[in-house]
């Protein structure tokens, strides 16, 4: 563990000075920010920008006034979006473990909250593993946030089991990584390279759903997923050399800590209507990649989506139709294979990580 975090540390911290430094193109965000996460990026310090290391997106729908966490934080970028759009009433903090990066979030603060007109941001120095140890109230956070972060660290499960105790009933982590087709070996787990790209740390995507489970996100949802091609030769070299069907996706998840919830989707009857009320959302509602809610429509449901959106912050902004009175089966197209629809060949919709 100590020696991971060394090499992390020495990768992020001395080895990588900017974006630009990356040797794969693993943590790099391919698709343009939406229009008011743009609008946010250009309030932020250049320096901030600068040492941007993540792989996606990870900052949901409605979280003004709530408090929200993010995890290897690094220099600050996703702090200082989602303090932007958590507004005056609400928190950020950021935690990360290399003093060089969370140095720079540190010294852009006045500039932030000048520029804000609000101070609302706090930074902790720490490791992902243990959140325990850090000053944060146990049920106090709304949504955890990380940008391909927790598969650089040697110890998923502490991290996952520390985010479900900081949260409050009803709230998510929200986050992208890196995931594997397969179980990675050995051979390239050593590679510090590869580790520190976030590529031989990632989890064979069905070990991270079991361990989501274990420690009480009891169904986690994909929201979006992507092929990482490597994109160096050498690098791609040592993966093939292992198995030329060892596959890497970026995606992002959603794990809501409701301890009601079913290990599989199960069919009650019920269904939902989106009234259109979510800023930004007005046409449609998306959960997740197997749930995009046009406004208006019933929208039949699984007891498990029912209660995502029941027994969460989205709950005013939808109807409710049915109960759990009778059961009627497993809803259909509730499935266990590879999730990612990037897996196929030019993308279609996958069967795998949720129902209908």
């Amino acid at each position: 563990g100590t020696s991971t975090h060394e090499d992390v540390s020495e990768y992020y911290g001395k080895i990588l000075s900017a974006t630009e430094d990356l040797k794969t193109n693993a943590c790099c965000t391919s698709a343009a920010p939406p229009d008011h996460i743009i609008q946010c990026l250009k309030n932020i310090h250049s320096d901030v920008i600068g040492k941007y290391y993540g792989c996606g997106l990870c900052i949901p729908d409605l979280i003004e006034g709530l408090t929200v966490l993010d995890l290897g934080c690094g220099s600050g970028r996703d702090v200082y979006i989602a303090s932007q759009m958590v507004g005056s009433t609400g928190k950020v903090i950021g935690v990360d473990m290399t003093e060089e990066q969370l140095d720079v979030a540190k010294r852009t603060q006045d500039y932030h909250a000048e520029k804000f007109g609000y101070a609302n941001t706090e930074f902790h120095l720490g490791y992902i593993e243990k959140l325990s140890e850090l000053n944060i109230e146990p049920g106090s956070v709304d949504v955890i946030i990380s940008n391909c972060v927790i598969n650089l660290s040697p110890d998923k499960e502490a991290v996952l089991a520390d985010c479900y105790k900081l949260l409050k009933p009803g709230g998510e982590v929200y986050f992208s990584d890196v995931y594997a087709s397969s179980r990675v070996p050995q051979s390239l787990a050593r590679d510090k390279v590869l580790w520190g790209e976030c590529i031989s740390g990632a989890l064979y995507w069905n070990d991270f759903h079991n361990l989501s489970k274990k420690v009480g996100f009891l169904d986690p949802r994909l929201v979006e997923d992507s092929v990482i091609t490597v994109s160096n030769k050498a690098q791609e070299e040592k993966i093939q050399s292992y198995s030329p069907n060892l596959r890497f996706f970026s995606a992002t998840y959603r794990l809501f800590k409701i301890p009601e919830l079913e290990s599989h989707c199960e069919d009650y009857g019920q269904a939902v209507i989106y009234k259109g009320t979510i800023p930004r959302c007005g046409g449609a509602f998306k959960l997740d990649d197997h749930h995009v809610i046009e406004t208006g429509k019933v929208f039949p449901v699984c007891g498990n989506t029912w209660r995502m959106l029941a027994d969460t912050r989205f709950k005013d902004h939808f109807e409710f139709i049915g109960n759990f009175d009778r059961h009627y089966g497993i809803f259909e197209g509730c499935g266990t294979s590879l999730p990612y629809a990037s897996a196929s060949e030019g993308g279609g919709s996958s069967k795998g990580g949720g129902c209908c």
